[in-house]
């Protein structure tokens, strides 16, 4: 899941970033109002935790940027003003839920949880289709422009998560959180590469390719 944190608190945003990526969300991190707006525009995200008090560009006001990029993206604010008009104003500007701080990271995370089960019916779909490929997660099965291609769990998983990061680098780590977190054990040594290596060979004759991105990871993407 991407995930957006607009927090300008140095030390909770850090802490934030560290307990959110723990329980397998993307984290794009902006420590103002322009930088949230900014990458509103360059990511889709799957949801938005956005802090009241931003500088430079309130929150309220990254709210209303964020509802005409995507009315359907799930928001929750933070505020520091445990104060009912706050709480009013940003569910007025769009908010979908709000944490008064100081808050515990576990109501924080069921909140989310619960936005995202409520979230818009594209998101639960098992089937997701880009640039000629199709996955479908229930069947573990994939379409390479139009011709079926089986995979394994973890091939299954690897594909999704690649294109869910499409055009960003998916680190081992990454790779190895998201087959745990599927009950899947996460592997060592270059197992990883061994399960890109098949699922390359997969994909070939589509307009996709994964890229090694020496020292980093691996990047989908597509061809010219």
């Amino acid at each position: 899941m991407q995930l957006l944190l607009a927090e300008d608190d140095e030390v909770l945003a850090d802490a934030l970033v560290e307990q959110l990526t723990h329980v397998g969300y993307q984290v794009e991190h902006a420590l103002n109002g322009p930088v949230a707006e900014y990458l509103l525009t360059k990511h889709a995200f799957d949801v938005a935790i956005l802090d009241i008090g931003l500088p430079m560009m309130d929150g309220l006001a990254v709210m209303k940027k964020a509802r005409q990029i995507d009315p359907d993206l799930p928001v929750v604010i933070l505020t520091a003003l445990d104060q009912l008009d706050s709480r009013i104003a940003g569910l007025r500007a769009g908010a979908d839920d709000y944490v008064t701080k100081p808050f515990s990271f576990a109501e924080l995370e069921l909140r989310l949880q619960a936005l995202l089960r409520r979230a818009k019916p594209s998101m639960a779909a098992s089937e997701t289709r880009h640039a000629g490929v199709t996955i479908d997660r229930t069947t573990r099965r994939a379409q390479v422009d139009g011709k079926a291609v089986e995979l394994t769990p973890r091939e299954t998983i690897l594909l999704d998560l690649f294109l869910a990061h499409h055009g960003n680098v998916v680190t081992k780590e990454q790779i190895a959180s998201a087959w745990s977190s599927a009950g899947n054990e996460p592997g060592i040594g270059n197992v990883a590469e061994i399960h890109v290596h098949r699922l390359r060979r997969k994909l070939e004759g589509s307009q996709l390719t994964i890229r090694t991105v020496r020292g980093l990871g691996y990047m989908l993407e597509s061809e010219q």
